[in-house]
C-alpha cells in the first residue's frame, strides 16, 4: 500500500498554484479559473462513470485519480480545505445515508 495521501496531494497542489504556468498543469488550471477547473472535474467524472459502466477497472482507477485531483484543485481554487470536506463527511457517519439526505431535504 502506498504511503501517499490526499493530504500529500493537497500540499503539492498548493505549491504548484504559484508555479510557472508553462511548467505546471496545475498552475494553468488555476490561471484558467474556477469555471474551467469545474468543467475539467466534470469531464473527468463522466469518464470515471463510463469506465465503471464498462467494467474497466484499470481505466476506472486512472479516471478516479483524475477526479480526485481535479476536485482538490477546485476546492483549492474556491478556498475550501480538504479538512472541511472530511469534517462534513465525519458528521454524516452518525446516521444512515437516507436519513442524512432527508435532513437536507433531498429526494431519495
Amino acid at each position: 500500500m502506498s504511503g501517499f495521501s490526499l493530504a500529500d496531494l493537497v500540499r503539492i497542489i498548493k505549491r504548484r498554484r504559484d508555479a510557472d504556468a508553462a511548467q505546471s498543469y496545475t498552475k494553468s488550471l488555476f490561471a484558467a479559473g474556477p469555471s474551467r477547473i469545474a468543467k475539467k472535474f466534470g469531464e473527468e467524472a463522466v469518464e470515471a462513470v463510463i469506465a465503471a459502466v464498462e467494467g474497466d477497472s484499470r481505466a476506472l482507477t486512472s479516471e478516479a485519480a483524475d477526479v480526485l485531483y481535479h476536485l482538490l484543485v477546485l476546492l483549492e481554487a474556491r478556498g475550501i480545505e480538504l479538512s472541511d470536506v472530511l469534517g462534513e463527511l465525519e458528521k454524516r457517519t452518525g446516521q444512515s445515508g437516507h436519513a442524512e439526505k432527508a435532513a437536507r431535504g433531498e429526494a431519495r
